[in-house]
């Protein structure tokens, strides 16, 4: 289950000991939550049908000028007004079905296991409840556009979802039908992102969302087995997200040219983290990755490690809104530093915050178990 590369250096830190008493709490409380699909509620805004995830794009809003007509963008504000039942929904979904996962594997109590079960098979195998494997109306824009490729990003809450998943199967709570269709959602998911035009667009972005493009293929080709995939991932993330997204000091200049530069630079350390952590077999060391040039994750990690040690010194502008609320226990720290041989690392991610609570630190927080990691 564990990335092969790091599972000799996993002992040196014992996470199922550190976060299990957190799990439990967390899985104990979530033994009383029923699952929650996007079936439970619909917008009049979106142009698909009950099983279609419909999400609208975050910092469009209405225009003073023409409070009617098409809406327009204002980069880091969030409306308040848009649709996010469904993205509520799948971020629920994120938080719980990990946590359970988590609690099956530290305690091998059934009860866990049964239960995320049961979401798994309201989200993906049940026909009354299962989401559709595409995000075609995701982000829509009024007046604009049904759906986008940015849209995409949404679906990073299903990335330790998957994960989970596979940890799962030996507990039995799933019967092998059930196991086979779940696979196949993903599969076809993936063939979705992979082949579609909002896929593609969403693959060629040139800053996270191209990241999380990567992170997302990359977990659920391995979830779904495809081999083909996983390989693609890995020749784009040494051919493209590295040479096209980390400067020479090791910055993310496309996150620090926005409104919340801190976050987003911290959001995409985590996409890029993940992915070596997924892609990493002792054959193909992405955390050793290199351009000729130098550029690579762990210049990426040593650059920001600084400033989530003592934020004060960051010398960019401040995130317009939530700058208050980062850092929180960023994964990339726990996985950088298992990798890399930085117990520095380690030590800080001890120190923060596992289990943030305001809604939209966790939208940008996407592994939140590292148990099923490492």
């Amino acid at each position: 289950m564990a990335s092969p590369l790091l599972a000799s250096n996993s002992a040196s830190v014992d996470v199922a000991t550190i976060d299990r008493e957190r799990i439990l709490k967390a899985a104990a409380k979530y033994l009383n939550e029923k699952p929650v699909t996007i079936t439970a509620s619909h917008s009049p805004r979106s142009a698909g049908g009950l099983h279609d995830y419909f999400s609208e794009g975050d910092y469009w809003w209405p225009d003073p000028k023409n409070p009617k007509g098409p809406y327009i963008r204002r980069d880091g504000m969030s409306n308040p007004g848009n649709f996010d039942d469904h993205r509520k929904a799948l971020m629920r979904l994120s938080v719980q079905t990990p946590a359970l996962c988590a609690a099956w594997l530290v305690t091998h109590d059934k009860r866990y296991a049964d239960h995320a079960a049961a979401h798994l098979r309201a989200w993906f195998i049940d026909p009354n409840t299962l989401m559709n494997p595409n995000l075609q109306y995701a982000q829509a824009i009024h007046g604009r556009v049904t759906g986008r490729g940015t849209g995409i990003i949404d679906t990073i809450h299903l990335v330790e979802v998957a994960r989970g998943a596979h940890i799962l199967q030996p507990s039995g709570a799933l019967a092998s039908t059930e196991f086979a269709i779940l696979r196949q959602w993903f599969a076809d998911y993936l063939t979705w992102i992979a082949t579609s035009k909002n896929g593609r667009e969403e693959r060629d972005a040139k800053n996270n969302h191209g990241t999380c493009w990567v992170m997302q293929a990359a977990e659920f080709a391995r979830f779904a087995g495809s081999r083909k995939m996983s390989a693609y991932c890995s020749e784009r993330f040494k051919n493209v997200l590295v040479p096209n997204q980390i400067a020479k000091n090791g910055s993310f200049p496309l996150e620090l040219n926005r409104t919340k530069p801190y976050s987003y630079s911290l959001f995409n350390l985590e996409a890029m983290s993940a992915v070596c952590q997924i892609l990493s077999p002792a054959s193909d060391n992405l955390w050793a990755f290199k351009t000729p040039d130098g550029r690579g994750i762990a210049n990426a990690l040593a650059f920001m490690y600084p400033y989530i040690k003592d934020k004060s010194k960051w010398p960019y502008p401040p995130d317009v809104m939530y700058f208050d609320q980062w850092p929180v226990r960023e994964s990339s720290l726990l996985f950088g530093g298992l990798a890399l041989k930085r117990p520095e690392y380690i030590a800080l991610w001890k120190t923060l915050n596992p289990d943030p609570a305001v809604e939209e630190v966790i939208r940008n927080f996407p592994i939140r178990q590292p148990v099923l990691w490492v």
